[in-house]
């Protein structure tokens, strides 16, 4: 449902005053850059963008006063000021109550209910949430005719969908505006929403961020700083590269097929930090494994070069995913790139990781690296991650991860 134009009070002060400081920020800057400092003082700009946040703030708050008034009085649209709307709700369920506690919760939407129909004639006059069920299915043309009706609202399980086809045919003809609550399956993490592919109406189920301008703002960022990163950290990457070659046999970097986005394989890169012969010697070593799951984490790997240990200490080994994230494989913050024998032994709830593009430093780099030995709690962070991502949460944990490499905390 949208709103009337009016939500609930601080929402509505948070909305304006942020945009009120952001425009004060972009005025102020705008004025800087053409020198205008002397003609317009920041003083002035401040007090007239404030003056019009208060404005704009009481406007709203007399407004959601009107609509708690009105809606009140129990006014059709037609009368009213605000255009309120008279539904009937199909089903009694549980999901029926969450919805009525909704609206209830939100006057501004201007909804009015009018009663509830269900299947069950012997339900009738039962009162739910605080409404009256009014009839059942087979009594709704009767409804229509002889109650305001502006739209209908099916709330209504599986089992009812091939029970309801009539009804909504009647309510199409009836010219009723007509909503399916789409919440039909009890799932955990994913977001249904509706979609259109020029024409053809599809039901979307998603568990991974969806704010596809913010997902665009992030790989913009990542684009850029891994560039400006690979420019500046050059003589790094040539200090890196004579000290791997002059400590120990091999080539300087390591590459290694990881799994991206969805499992899109893709070549992985980091300084070399152990001897040749790594991989083979693994399998001696799989019993001093200190991470349950399919990953092996060893402190005091005796494969790792002294020239390795120093930069796996710091994170320097890391670097040349700064090419990774340049090419688009990879982000600056997400969820670590698995190996693929590894992804092969994921459970199904760990696979859920790979709906983010991974990379270089995560909540698990950020929370102290090594120091969490428990592969569940690994992948739980990354999960925790993903359902709450977002821009801001991205640069936090850029931040956060600047003392653990600094003080190479959790290195192994």
């Amino acid at each position: 449902y949208k709103s009337s134009g009016v939500n609930r009070i601080p929402d509505v002060l948070f909305v304006i005053f942020k945009a009120a400081i952001v425009g004060f920020i972009l005025f102020g800057s705008y004025i800087f850059i053409l020198r205008m400092q002397e003609d317009i003082s920041r003083l002035f700009i401040g007090f007239t963008f404030f003056a019009a946040a208060l404005l704009i703030s009481l406007e709203k708050i007399a407004l959601l006063y009107i609509v708690k008034v009105l809606a009140a009085k129990d006014k059709s649209f037609k009368s009213a000021l605000i255009a309120f709307r008279r539904i009937l709700i199909v089903g009694t369920g549980k999901r029926t109550k969450t919805f009525i506690k909704l609206v209830e919760n939100n006057p501004g939407w201007g909804i009015k209910i009018i009663g509830l129909v269900d299947m069950d004639p012997t339900r009738k006059g039962e009162i739910i949430s605080g409404y009256e069920v009014i009839g059942t299915l087979d009594d709704m043309p009767d409804i229509i005719h002889t109650e305001i009706v502006d739209e209908v609202v099916f709330i209504v399980p599986r089992s009812w969908l091939n029970k309801i086809e009539d009804v909504l045919l009647y309510c199409e003809n009836a010219g009723l505006k007509v909503h399916i609550a789409v919440n039909l399956f009890d799932l955990k993490f994913s977001r249904a929403k509706q979609t259109d592919l020029q024409g053809f109406p599809l039901l979307v189920f998603e568990s991974a961020p969806e704010k596809l301008g913010h997902l665009f703002i992030k790989r913009l960022f990542d684009f850029l700083a891994s560039g400006a990163a690979l420019v500046l950290l050059a003589p790094a990457f040539a200090v890196i590269t004579i000290l791997i070659k002059t400590t120990s046999e091999g080539p300087v970097f390591f590459k290694q097929l990881r799994c991206g986005l969805y499992g899109r394989k893709f070549m992985f890169y980091k300084f070399r930090t152990m001897v040749i012969d790594a991989e083979s010697r693994l399998k001696d070593l799989l019993k001093y494994n200190e991470m349950g799951g399919p990953v092996f984490k060893m402190a005091n790997d005796p494969r790792v070069t002294k020239t390795g240990r120093w930069l796996r200490k710091f994170s320097l080994d890391e670097l040349p995913q700064l090419w990774n994230v340049f090419k688009g494989d990879m982000s600056l913050v997400g969820p670590r790139p698995p190996l693929t024998s590894e992804v092969e032994n994921y459970d199904n709830w760990q696979r859920r990781r790979l709906s983010m593009r991974p990379g270089i430093t995560c909540l698990w780099q950020a929370s102290g690296r090594n120091k969490i030995t428990d592969f569940k709690e690994w992948m739980r962070l990354d999960l925790e991650y993903i359902d709450n991502w977002s821009l801001w949460l991205d640069f936090k944990i850029l931040f956060k991860t600047i003392p653990v490499v600094l003080f190479g905390v959790g290195a192994k």
